[in-house]
């Protein structure tokens, strides 16, 4: 049976499930052949939109690798960072208690192990935010655990601002989004978009109705409703824009002519970093996670997901790359735990689907 079927009927069992309304799922080939299926509507209500391959959605999470981390790993190629360097050098208001062995690498890698959670500071201001971001303790020495949680990647994206003197959402347009062409990618998309282009991520009693082109990571959106875009969530894109990024990735940091990162850079993208402390983790990206990645993936197999439902996965030992886009979390989210045994069932399926003969 061709990968078509087989995807398409994975999708369509997972809308029966309702696991989400809406799904998009991309494969892209080193060469640039790619195939994508779009499945669902918006909704689960009548008359809603029907999904198409252009339909825009909230990647959540995956804002961290693309642009957040990639730009950071492109400034390592350029010689403007190092992994090594320290924190403090670049953000001097940096100053818990451990400040001075805080390094880039521990940033790329979540091997930061903070003593709180964003989530707990959703009503309170921007600048609170950063304030307790930026004078928070850890609970274990900076490189001593893996700790994925959004603090790590706000700093990142901060760090990469200081270093280059522009706002993320700008650079990312300028070193990836406008030269790969991934022009349904932005992180205000009400600003360039019809609403009814944009998938809903959720019915949010906190904010009085569906969250439609806007942020659905409660901390994320309160820098963006002050202006400001951060490392850890907030970009918006489509399966298209994304598969033109991870062609990139296969083909060694480099597309039409242009080169993006070096070949080292790429390979430290997929060589772990932690093998020190018994974890997986490329710089920059998750490494060889089964538990979403399939059963076929290779030992240098990279990605990230997103929360809303989203998933890059780059093979570079096939040659194949894999995006998936839903809203997993709506009409209403799950409890954690239950939502991502489920969303990574469906990720985890397509997955072996795909990589399985690849």
């Amino acid at each position: 049976m061709a990968i078509e079927k087989l995807v398409e009927g994975r999708i369509s069992r997972a809308i029966n499930e309702r696991v989400f309304p809406a799904c998009v799922v991309g494969v892209v080939k080193k060469s640039g052949q790619r195939l994508v299926l779009p499945a669902g509507n918006f909704t689960y209500e009548d008359n809603s939109p029907v999904v198409t391959a252009d339909s825009i959605f909230d990647v959540a999470s995956i804002t961290k690798a693309i642009p957040t981390s990639s730009l950071a790993l492109k400034l390592i190629d350029e010689g403007k960072l190092a992994p090594g360097d320290k924190l403090i050098d670049f953000i001097p208001e940096f100053r818990n208690r451990d400040r001075d062995e805080v390094l880039i690498r521990h940033l790329l890698t979540y091997t930061l192990d903070w003593d709180f959670y964003l989530s707990s500071l959703k009503n309170e201001s921007a600048d609170k935010i950063l304030e307790r971001i930026l004078t928070a303790d850890f609970r274990t020495k900076p490189g001593k655990k893996l700790d994925y949680i959004n603090s790590t990647s706000i700093l990142l994206g901060l760090l990469v601002e200081r270093v280059l003197g522009e706002t993320l959402d700008t650079l990312g347009n300028k070193y990836f989004f406008e030269p790969l062409k991934m022009d349904r990618t932005t992180f205000w998309p009400l600003k360039k978009f019809d609403k009814k282009e944009i998938v809903p991520t959720e019915n949010d009693d906190w904010r009085g109705g569906d969250i439609q082109g806007e942020v659905h990571d409660e901390s994320t959106f309160v820098f963006m409703k002050d202006g400001r875009a951060v490392g850890s969530a907030g970009l918006f894109s489509t399966v298209p824009d994304l598969l033109n990024f991870l062609e990139m990735l296969l083909n060694k940091g480099e597309l039409n002519g242009k080169r993006y990162f070096s070949p080292e850079i790429i390979n430290s993208m997929h060589t772990n970093q932690l093998e020190y402390l018994g974890e997986s983790a490329g710089l920059g990206w998750e490494l060889y996670q089964p538990r979403y990645m399939g059963q076929y993936c290779a030992k240098e197999t990279f990605g990230k997901t997103g929360f809303t439902g989203c998933v890059v996965i780059c093979d570079i030992s096939k040659g194949v790359g894999m995006a998936m886009l839903s809203n997993a979390t709506y009409p209403k989210r799950k409890p954690r735990q239950e939502h991502m045994a489920t969303i990574n069932a469906v990720r985890r399926d397509i997955a072996d689907i795909i990589f399985t003969d690849s």
